[in-house]
């Protein structure tokens, strides 16, 4: 029996909704564009031009409309990731921004679409929750001063070896 998501999260784009929707296609395992619908006449699109995209992202399936300028994506909403490892962070995030993408703190960024992304790993939540609250309270400081989650620095912060962070 198929059954489908409750919950669909949908995005609006003023022109870009497949073109969104290859792009973030092609960063995560099983992904796949599940279907574009196209404006008919006396829609407020162009007749033919793309209108809503149905895909999937790491089995998450999402929709995308062709909707106008009206309405712009805001940090209030915004994309978690778990990665297993630091090179899923550094793979999503450099490709993330890439093209007109912007970093800003603590894993947070938007990509070239402007849509928020927390690229997070997995780690992060383990060493915040360190039962010695010193060393937690160090890793919080140190990744609190960074734009990308680097893991090998928050174990540094935690172990008290950290110089510096940037």
């Amino acid at each position: 029996m198929d059954v489908k998501q409750k919950i669909t999260p949908f995005l609006w784009f003023d022109t870009e909704a497949l073109e969104a929707a290859e792009f973030y296609v092609s960063l995560f395992e099983d992904s796949k564009i599940l279907g574009v619908s196209r404006y008919g006449e006396g829609g407020p699109g162009p007749a033919g031009s793309v209108m809503v995209v149905n895909f999937q992202l790491a089995g998450q399936e999402f929709m995308a409309l062709n909707g106008g300028p009206m309405f712009k994506f805001t940090e209030a909403v915004s994309l978690y990731v778990h990665c297993a490892t630091q090179a899923e962070v550094d793979y999503l995030w450099e490709n993330l921004i890439a093209d007109g993408g912007e970093e800003s703190m603590c894993g947070w960024l938007k990509d070239r679409y402007g849509l928020s992304w927390q690229i997070i790993p997995d780690a992060l939540g383990e060493l915040l929750g360190d039962p010695d609250p010193e060393k937690a309270g160090r890793v919080m400081q140190a990744m609190l001063q960074m734009r990308k989650i680097d893991v090998a620095r928050l174990e540094q912060a935690r172990n008290g070896t950290a110089v510096g962070v940037g």
